[in-house]
């Protein structure tokens, strides 16, 4: 499946979906080993069990890698958006050492990134395009006021605004760039269909199929894939939101300072 189809549906819509795929999964195997046993009398055996151990195990075993893999990108946004927030007041402290009008201007600018970065998720392509034009205007004040004035202190800025710069390609990257491949996730759907279907044979070989037992296992199953799901997803779509708290603060200091 591609990222841009399963970006196109809601959380809610991926858990019924995946539900329904368990599901259809555990019929599938249901009736399989029901056709079996109708057809085929006495050679059937009464226990799949070990190999029904080894596929759960072996899909327990893909959930927990995919799991670490979405896990682990989500605190790589945490992270670059601390370090973003430091980059950008970094950058507005050292605009008080260059001279007038740049020191004002950048400033604006700074403020003005700010605001995009809290508040353009809902249109992402007019932020990721602003956000490059600023980088261009900050780093054009940030050149012109160390040309003026090719002190040390100057050059702190231009330090400050190439961090920036560098923080938002990374950002970018582990936000949007960086996904769990379609490979895994066909993997990991391909294996859980065939433990579902090995389960499903098994319970009618032990004639202990249960509705109350085999919705709690659908329902844990596709919760666990779904919350994988809404973790690899960018910021704007998920359910789960990266806390922007930092980048809060820093805009509440912008506006204390500007007054």
């Amino acid at each position: 499946m591609s990222k841009e189809l399963f970006d196109s549906l809601s959380i809610f819509s991926i858990f019924i979906g995946t539900a329904v795929f368990i599901l259809i999964s555990f019929e599938v195997g249901y009736q399989i080993s029901k056709y079996a046993q109708s057809h085929y009398k006495g050679k059937i055996g009464t226990s799949q069990g070990p190999m029904v151990g080894g596929i759960l195990a072996m899909l327990a075993f893909v959930l927990a890698f995919t799991f670490s893999m979405a896990a682990s990108r989500f605190d790589d946004r945490k992270e670059t958006v601390l370090n973003e927030a430091n980059a950008i007041n970094s950058a507005y402290l050292r605009a008080d050492l260059i001279a007038q009008p740049h020191r004002t201007e950048v400033k604006r600018l700074l403020r003005e990134y700010v605001d995009i970065r809290l508040h353009g998720l809902k249109n992402m392509e007019v932020a990721l395009t602003r956000s490059l034009e600023l980088h261009e205007l900050l780093w054009e004040q940030a050149t012109l006021a160390a040309e003026k004035n090719p002190q040390a202190l100057n050059l702190l800025l231009i330090q400050s605004i190439n961090e920036v710069i560098n923080i938002h390609r990374k950002r970018l990257t582990v936000a949007i760039l960086d996904r769990i491949p379609d490979v895994i996730w066909l993997t990991l759907y391909a294996i859980t269909a065939f433990a579902m279907v090995a389960v499903g044979s098994q319970v009618r070989l032990a004639r202990t199929r249960r509705f109350n037992q085999v919705y709690p296992m659908v329902l844990a199953f596709s919760a666990l894939i779904t919350l994988i799901a809404d973790l690899d997803r960018p910021a704007q779509l998920g359910l789960i939101k990266v806390s922007q708290e930092a980048m809060i603060t820093l805009e509440k200091n912008m506006s204390r300072a500007r007054q």
